[in-house]
């Protein structure tokens, strides 16, 4: 049976940033075939360019659909029903639309199949014939973008027992046929290939700093070390030796590779392109451009997403995506104690991280040059909005001044959208000298990040409670975190303490608060159920750590994919 993917060799969308200036910037020069890719630098670059395309394009993966599945932990609730409670309340079957268009772009239209075609045919072309330097590059490209695509399928669909489709093409005698590539036999097979590739693309790609203008926001080395870091940290949920790894990763990245924190966190999240973009902390990640680009490109959606609907009459946010008063709460644990009480809450002077991540009712912020006071009329009631990318709609005129795209269908915004950056590394590395009994390290990690946002520093050594909050509170909306899975794999595998705190998220409903009259800043509230979620609460089991396959793949396979033996 032949592959039903799309072996698709050129680029077949421009990844044009043009406020920025950076990133895959470049005129097209046709469709290169498998017998003659590629003739020039241009048609490699060509050739690759469409995967990183396929982490953002429209709403899907990185730019919304991926983010529908953190519903079942507590952080976020849906601003208007969509349909995909399933998800949250840990009931999916697998044939959710945000999991079969997510299935598709890791495996069928942007991917593997395309990163791995571009492996094969670089190193086919290596085996005649000395690769120039983009060729080289784009080779690490491709590892890397194999890589990513494939520690996606890894964590989401493997367990220890059945691992996830995947076959190197270049290893294939006589060249690959594109049939449907065997499951291995369990995932720690494919997160050994996952960091195979993540070695080859550090040995290939140019730092971070020595790209030029036109080519930044492509993969670097310090992206393939934090991608690194981030699958041993997967991994060693099936084998705790991986921790070693991890702390390796992480040193390099900090030692070797010039990673630290920004001094002010909001910057991170700004559309300033000195403050914003390619900082110490950047490791990866996809810029946006804002607008106005018509092309229909310019970043992901999600920042829009996330936006008020209707945007106050201004522009066109989707309000979907909002904030819990779960969240909420844990992070006004780290308010300083204003008001006497002896309780560091919602009541006190609220800190910068929190500020900076969350509006609730009453805030002020600066909306088309105009400063408002922030309030919700539209919707569900969440009583917050997500506010750590906000910073884009500042301006008077953000369209004029490129720092929101003039397309309310796909509003993206000037913005470095982070997958894993510098922060998320040292709380992993955290997290390693945890299990590995070091609890004075690891509160030197934690520090760190509370000491950049002013925030009181851990009296001792760090707890596993510790560890928790520090993830969820500083990486809250973005990818960075994907604090679901968190949850999901410190259920499985996590010590007793962080064990308990995931299954009460797992296990319970978000709550939102409820205004009386929400449209007065002094509106009284009450804490109570999301709407979305008066059902009976969730019944965890192991078997949840992954999605089951959409059905269609699983018949289209003709028992080559199946699903773990707890799903069947």
């Amino acid at each position: 049976m032949k592959k039903y993917i799309y072996i698709a060799i050129a680029a077949l969308f421009a990844f044009s940033l043009v406020s920025c200036n950076d990133l895959l910037d470049y005129p097209r020069e046709g469709s290169p075939t498998q017998d003659n890719y590629p003739l020039t630098d241009q048609q490699a670059n060509d050739a690759i360019e469409n995967s990183y395309y396929g982490l953002y394009e429209r709403d899907g993966m990185f730019s919304r659909e991926i983010y529908w599945e953190q519903g079942c932990a507590n952080d976020m609730v849906w601003g208007k029903t969509r349909g995909f409670n399933s998800l949250a309340t840990l009931s999916y079957t697998g044939n959710e639309g945000p999991l079969i268009d997510s299935y598709n772009r890791i495996y069928n239209r942007y991917g593997l199949s395309k990163t791995n075609w571009v492996v094969m045919t670089m190193l086919n072309k290596q085996a005649k014939t000395e690769l120039t330097a983009v060729e080289k590059r784009v080779l690490g490209e491709a590892y890397f973008l194999r890589a990513q695509y494939h520690l996606l399928a890894a964590y989401r669909y493997g367990t220890k027992d059945l691992g996830v489709p995947f076959v190197a093409y270049e290893d294939v005698e006589g060249g690959y046929n594109y049939e449907i590539p065997e499951q291995l036999a369990s995932v720690i097979d494919n997160y050994t290939y996952i960091v195979s590739d993540l070695k080859k693309a550090e040995e290939l790609l140019p730092r971070v700093e020595e790209y030029t203008s036109a080519d930044r926001g492509r993969a670097c080395k310090q992206s393939a070390a934090a991608l690194m870091a981030k699958a041993y940290a997967y991994w060693a949920m099936w084998d705790s030796s991986q921790w070693d790894n991890v702390i390796d990763c992480v040193n390099r990245l900090e030692n070797s590779y010039g990673r630290g924190l920004v001094d002010n966190y909001p910057d991170l999240f700004s559309p300033d392109y000195s403050k914003g973009f390619y900082n110490k902390e950047y490791c990866w990640g996809i810029p946006g451009s804002g607008g106005p680009d018509y092309s229909g490109n310019g970043g992901v959606e999600i920042t829009g997403v996330m936006l008020e609907d209707k945007g106050w009459g201004k522009f066109n946010g989707w309000g979907q995506i909002k904030p819990s008063y779960d969240l909420y709460e844990e992070m006004a644990k780290d308010n300083e104690d204003t008001n006497g009480d002896g309780v560091s809450d919602y009541k006190d002077t609220k800190n910068i991280r929190l500020a900076t991540t969350i509006l609730e009712y009453n805030d002020e912020f600066v909306y088309f040059g105009e400063t408002m006071h922030f309030y919700s009329p539209v919707n569900i009631e969440a009583g917050f909005q997500c506010n750590k990318y906000m910073q884009a709609f500042e301006p008077k005129d953000p369209i004029g001044a490129g720092t929101l795209l003039d397309n309310g269908n796909w509003p993206v915004t000037k913005v470095m959208w982070p997958i894993v950056r510098f922060a998320d590394c040292l709380l992993l590395r955290a997290e390693a000298n945890l299990a590995k009994g070091n609890a004075a390290a690891a509160a030197a990690d934690i520090n760190k990040v509370r000491v950049r946002s002013h925030l009181k520093p851990l009296a001792g050594n760090a707890t596993w409670t510790d560890l928790y909050h520090e993830r969820r509170c500083e990486l809250a909306f973005e990818f960075a975190a994907d604090h679901a899975f968190d949850c999901k794999r410190w259920a499985v595998s996590g010590a007793a303490e962080i064990k308990a705190l995931a299954l009460n998220e797992l296990n319970s409903h978000p709550r939102v608060r409820h205004y009386e009259d929400r449209m007065k800043p002094d509106s009284p509230y009450t804490v109570g159920p999301y709407e979305d979620y008066k059902t009976p609460a969730k019944v965890w089991s192991d078997k949840f750590l992954t999605f089951p396959y959409p059905t269609d793949e699983i018949t289209k396979a003709n028992g080559k994919l199946q699903n773990p033996p707890s799903w069947r």
